[in-house]
């Protein structure tokens, strides 16, 4: 038998600790945000992330984030880090993605072929409040619908008109309020489930909502000897990586030697038989790729392999991963240390997600940490002009499922169904501050702007 004066809470002490906790922080608290309450300059916080990157690279990142408001957004994490910590949370901890948004959902290939849709970007992982995830996701929701939608204004010489962006907040608020409700809908169900049944739990619509359903027929186009005509060019010596400065640059060997030195240390953070099979890759050639928003200018590498001849490649990529932007006001969190940050991303992305890619591990260049895996084995995104009107409310339920998952595989579905509830307080308070923090990225998008003007 079990120790005696071991307790370990049942599921109805664990919801009824959730409850609890709203005494804490009530629901609707959630609504609050107040630009008064900064001890930071946004635009520094900006400017410090860009510390260690490729300074060359800097300036492109620069350049995406002042493309728009949700382009900043996404390259400002360590902005709304800060300020999402300035606030009460309720300390209801699940791995959380860090930069949950609607362009880091997507599709890709399970370790058995199938092709899944599920959030696929862990940069910014780390284990801190659920509630954090769902402010930011909710938030990229009103931007993307401020995106997606335009007005005619008259210039200011009279008869002519142009088009410039208006928010459509009609569709922003039923998006977000879509977002959690499915989110508190799954998480009251999954909170009644066996838990091995948690573990397995799948999400059965995405055919059904078009955006996906666009992403999931990319992917299955994106085979890797798709990649192979996109990335390589055939010379006399075989096939080597394109040379397209500055978005893909070919290294030369002794700038590569230390990236495939770095494969060997990688394979050992694999599972013995997925190292039997890397093992039957041999490497061909080394390139520097720009890659992302947020990840524009960090170390990025891809290595082009070869299995069972010309028509087997396999493409890894070696992604630089530096600290989460939410580690310093997580202190003594999982992957919050020193430990290897690429290691952090991995066992973040295998906590919440279904299933993860099998060459997913980590490794180490000049003292840098890096996360690897394989590049666009059948990967799709989503396109931001998919997601307007009816689609982005079918999408947000869709992001709510899939969040909701993530969050109970990797802490506590009655916890949180006990605190979210069965009505609409918690969705109401989200929304609006998402759409006070929408509000506040597009100022701080424009001082950006003007700082750099």
């Amino acid at each position: 038998m079990l120790d005696v004066m071991t307790h370990i809470p049942t599921s109805q002490e664990r919801r009824a600790l959730g409850r609890a906790r709203r005494k804490q922080v009530h629901r609707q608290d959630h609504a609050h945000w107040d630009a008064k309450l900064r001890q930071h300059d946004p635009l520094k916080l900006v400017a410090e992330s860009m510390r260690g990157r490729v300074p060359g690279l800097v300036a492109l990142k620069y350049e995406r984030m002042l493309a728009s408001p949700l382009g900043f957004f996404r390259g400002a994490v360590p902005v709304m880090a800060a300020d999402l910590a300035l606030l009460p949370h309720t300390g209801i901890v699940s791995q959380i993605c860090g930069d949950a948004h609607v362009r880091n959902l997507g599709a890709f290939a399970a370790p058995d072929g199938r092709l899944l849709f599920d959030i696929n970007d862990f940069d910014e992982t780390i284990r801190g409040p659920f509630e954090w995830d769902l402010k930011r996701l909710a938030t990229s929701l009103v931007l993307v619908a401020g995106a997606n939608t335009s007005e005619l204004k008259a210039d200011s010489t009279g008869g002519r008109t142009s088009k410039v962006k208006a928010r459509d907040s009609k569709n922003a608020r039923e998006a977000v309020l879509a977002f959690v409700a499915s989110y508190r809908k799954l998480i009251a169900t999954l909170s009644r489930m066996p838990v091995i049944e948690v573990a397995r739990y799948q999400v059965h619509r995405l055919q059904r909502i078009t955006p996906v359903s666009d992403a999931l027929m990319k992917a299955e186009r994106s085979t890797p000897l798709h990649t192979l005509d996109a990335l390589t060019v055939a010379t006399k010596k075989g096939r080597v990586f394109k040379d397209e400065p500055p978005l893909l640059r070919r290294l030369t060997p002794q700038q590569a030697r230390p990236v495939l030195a770095s494969v060997k240390t990688y394979r050992d953070s694999l599972l013995p038989e997925r190292q039997h099979f890397l093992s039957q890759y041999r490497a061909l050639d080394v390139a520097f790729k720009v890659v992302g928003t947020g990840s524009v200018a960090l170390r990025d590498y891809l290595v082009y392999l070869e299995g069972n001849g010309a028509r087997d490649p396999l493409f890894l990529q070696v992604k630089e991963e530096p600290g989460s932007a939410y580690a310093p006001y997580l202190p003594g969190s999982p992957g919050s240390g020193s430990g290897n940050q690429g290691r952090r991303v991995a066992d973040g992305q295998r906590a919440m997600q279904f299933q993860s890619d099998p060459f997913l591990g980590w490794t180490t260049i000049a003292n840098r940490d890096y996360l690897v895996r394989q590049l666009n084995d059948h990967k799709g995104s989503i396109e931001i002009e998919d997601l307007a009107g009816q689609g982005l409310i079918d999408y947000a339920e869709m992001c709510g499922e899939l969040l909701a998952r993530g969050h109970a595989r990797s802490g506590d579905a009655c916890l949180l169904a006990g605190y979210v509830g069965n009505g609409e307080k918690f969705g109401a308070a989200i929304l609006k501050f998402a759409e006070a923090y929408a509000d506040q990225t597009e100022k701080d998008w424009k001082a950006l702007k003007k700082s750099r003007s």
